[in-house]
């Protein structure tokens, strides 16, 4: 080792994301665009063009197993890119991308992707293969265990992915998405890599590891992360989409992208954070919504709410001050219809039901719709009558009115 003085060898993605003959395990929950961030990569790769100041060596004959994102859709996905003409041909030459592939890497599964990729390798070669997800190819090996086994990871990853890559190109580097699970926010802070679902034999095999989250659930911005084998550690990056574009933030910076509707949720954290008043919103967000009596009974002795007594006493003090309004159209929202109730339904500021539903443009994802509830009634401070809202785009609170007089 002391007397070896050649040159390293190029990195395919520099600086040292991916080695020559290493792996990637990219991770990211369902839904945080970790197919689109992917996909808009390997086409940058495929160009030879820097993406987020991940810098291919030249450009790289990228083929990508990819078996969630149907055809349509994925092409849907690339034309919506917005990339120069000649960064696109020049990527169309080297990318190879399979249209939501229904198949597990079984024995007869390697057979045949082996026959296409030796296809691929006779027209120029392999320099990246990806697979995405693991979870839709995934073989345990002859017991079929699943991929939060160890041994079966191990199997997979031996016997599996690089024996396909092997079979082409010893030097390829390999790419492997991946889902995360559920962890507390402490966690992702502390060590952001044990969010990866599965084995921990996963994470000891790997050259980089790089997980895409959001820090902020009402936030569209997310956090890039590394762990690097072979090289130093890399800084966490802020990024979001524009206009169709994976785009990095400054870190420091205030809100660059979809600066209104960051100024909506901006505002929604300025109501007042009293336990009743955020579990009436966040419930309405699950399309859950209650009356003063249906919400007492529901959640007695929960979050440290005390009895039902008690709570009631809570929401009639808040809808004294304004913090708790009512509104008696749930028709309009799709919602079941008041029986018996002298209020209606119980409503704060900013709350939101579900109403379907709709594609991001900028991911390709499909995402829940919501509506925003409006109050149309509410409790009088001085007589505790039940009067209707004058208009239902200002909330007022009591404090405010106050004070005004």
């Amino acid at each position: 080792l002391l007397a070896d003085t050649s040159p390293m060898p190029d990195d395919l993605i520099a600086p040292r994301v991916l080695t020559p003959g290493g792996m990637i395990v990219f991770g990211g929950a369902p839904k945080v665009g970790k197919s689109d961030f992917l996909l808009s990569w390997l086409t940058h790769m495929a160009a030879g063009e820097p993406f987020l100041e991940l810098t291919p060596s030249r450009p790289l004959r990228v083929f990508y197993l990819q078996a969630e994102v149907q055809y349509h859709y994925l092409r849907e996905r690339i034309q919506s890119m917005g990339l120069p003409e000649a960064v696109s041909r020049q990527a169309a030459k080297n990318l190879l991308v399979t249209p939501q592939l229904r198949l597990v890497l079984n024995d007869q599964g390697v057979e045949q992707e082996i026959e296409a990729l030796q296809r691929a390798a006779s027209q120029g070669g392999v320099d990246i293969l990806v697979i995405d997800p693991i979870r839709n190819v995934f073989d345990g090996g002859p017991e079929g265990n699943s991929e939060n086994d160890n041994n079966a990871m191990l199997f997979f990853l031996r016997e599996r992915v690089e024996q396909l890559r092997d079979a082409v190109n010893p030097d390829a580097g390999i790419i492997l998405a991946h889902h995360t699970k559920k962890i507390s926010k402490k966690q992702v802070e502390e060590d952001p890599f044990l969010a990866l679902s599965g084995a921990g034999s996963l994470r000891g095999y790997y050259t980089t590891g790089m997980l895409l989250y959001r820090p902020d659930e009402m936030l569209t911005d997310r956090t890039l992360v590394f762990e690097l084998r072979n090289g130093p550690g890399l800084p966490a990056k802020r990024v979001d989409k524009s206009q169709g574009r994976w785009i990095e933030l400054d870190p420091h910076s205030d809100r660059l992208v979809n600066q209104d509707y960051g100024a909506k949720l901006d505002a929604e954290r300025q109501r007042k954070r009293d336990v009743i008043v955020q579990m009436i919103f966040d419930e309405a967000s699950q399309g859950r919504v209650y009356t003063s009596n249906q919400f007492a009974e529901s959640f007695e002795g929960q979050a440290g709410l005390g009895a039902n007594r008690t709570i009631n006493e809570r929401i009639a003090v808040h809808a004294t001050k304004g913090d708790i309004k009512f509104f008696r159209n749930p028709e309009d929202y799709n919602l079941p219809a008041l029986t018996r109730s002298k209020y209606g339904y119980l409503c704060v500021e900013g709350m939101t039901v579900p109403a379907g539903e709709t594609i991001d443009t900028d991911t390709g994802e499909v995402k829940q719709s919501h509506l925003l509830v409006k109050p149309t009634h509410y409790k009088c401070a001085q007589t505790g009558a039940v009067l209707p809202v004058e208009n239902p785009d200002v909330w007022v609170y009591q404090e405010e009115t106050s004070h005004e007089s």
